[in-house]
């Protein structure tokens, strides 16, 4: 668990120091500013911006009820980022599987991508597409299970 905020963690904690120093510089404008970039940084960075993840074995159930995709990601990569952002509020529609924090999700990316945990992953009705482009997804979405 600590992994998943380390990078938030440390974006928040130099945007402060960095901050302090300028305040004390007595450039408050440009603290501000410069603190404000850090902590757009760490929210972008923590895993609070995407849907709540479950666990791949539940993930994987849900899926084959009602065959909605699956999407194994990792907070702090960037090619997830891009898929959350780019997926909108349709991202709601999919199951979101953290690979740091299940076991049984990271390993069934490293079966999907030849024991690499190459991420985002999707599963589309059992078969596994790796850094698919997101207007691909969004399409996959509309299609009756």
């Amino acid at each position: 668990m600590m992994r998943i905020w380390a990078l938030p963690v440390l974006l928040v904690l130099c945007g402060s120091a960095v901050a302090t120093r300028l305040v004390r510089g007595e450039r408050p404008g440009e603290a501000a500013a410069l603190l404000v970039v850090f902590l757009v940084l760490a929210a972008t960075y923590s895993p609070l911006i995407f849907p709540k993840s479950i666990g791949a074995l539940e993930a994987q159930r849900r899926s084959a009820d009602d065959g909605r995709p699956i999407v194994f990601w990792r907070p702090g990569c960037v090619y997830c980022l891009r898929l959350r952002i780019r997926l909108g509020r349709s991202a709601r529609r999919m199951y979101w599987v953290n690979i740091w924090r299940d076991s049984a999700g990271a390993a069934a990316v490293r079966a999907a991508n030849d024991g690499n945990e190459t991420v985002p992953t999707v599963l589309v009705a059992g078969r596994p597409h790796v850094n698919p482009d997101p207007a691909w997804v969004r399409e996959q979405l509309r299609r009756p299970a």
